[in-house]
């Protein structure tokens, strides 16, 4: 037997839609398809060369994500950077996040400060952009920025509140990385060491002003006030 399509066997389905998920996510995420533009179902099916059917199971997954929205009668796009959403997820962010690294700071034990301490370390010597991922951050930075947050607010120890924050930082990577070209003099770097020190020094108000005002800057730099489009 010749060629390289998959069988045609539920299994093959769900191997091939995985596939056309992850290109997608991928392509978004880099910065392949514009803010606000349209992601035609038929045109992608072309290009991967796969079915209307998966490409719509892969669109159905990327909204889920908060990476694409499906409008009434129009079809699939790119979130716009001035969508109110962003400005709704950095306010819940806010309302959220601070109280959970206050929890972490009162509960975290030498272990969680020591996880706390490596997750910073990685994350400063990950390198922010790589040239073959296109103009947006890397895919190593962006878990490592991940990781550091998240390990931040571990501390916490309430499972319910992680699910809570795993879900906000999903719905808003879009904006992080569009955030990262509209305020290109940020200072990203001194944020998290700022954060680092103020969690590891167990000052809980120092730790929620600097997270909070973290937040607002990413959200701000999509507002029609920031300087530049993405």
């Amino acid at each position: 037997m010749t060629g390289t399509a998959l069988p045609s066997t539920p299994s093959g389905k769900r191997m091939l839609s995985e596939q056309v998920y992850a290109h997608l996510r991928d392509a978004i995420l880099r910065g392949d398809h514009a803010p606000g533009a349209p992601l035609k179902p038929q045109d992608l099916a072309k290009e991967q060369g796969v079915s209307l059917a998966v490409v719509r199971e892969a669109l159905v997954r990327v909204v889920g994500e908060g990476l694409a929205d499906r409008l009434p009668n129009r079809g699939f796009a790119v979130p716009a950077f001035s969508d109110r959403r962003w400005q709704q997820i950095a306010e819940a962010r806010r309302t959220v996040e601070p109280v959970m690294l206050r929890m972490s700071i009162e509960r975290g034990d030498v272990d969680w400060e020591a996880r706390v301490r490596a997750a910073h370390h990685r994350l400063a010597r990950t390198p922010v952009y790589a040239p073959e991922e296109g103009g947006y951050y890397s895919g190593a930075w962006s878990e490592a920025h991940r990781v550091f947050h998240r390990t931040l607010l571990e501390g916490c120890g309430n499972p319910v509140l992680l699910e809570t924050f795993d879900r906000m930082w999903t719905a808003s990577e879009l904006a992080r990385r569009w955030s990262t070209h509209r305020n290109p003099g940020r200072d990203g770097v001194l944020e998290h060491r700022r954060l680092e020190e103020a969690a590891l020094a167990r000052d809980a108000d120092t730790a929620a002003e600097v997270l909070a005002r973290h937040l607002t800057q990413t959200a701000d730099a999509l507002t029609d006030r920031a300087p530049s489009n993405p």
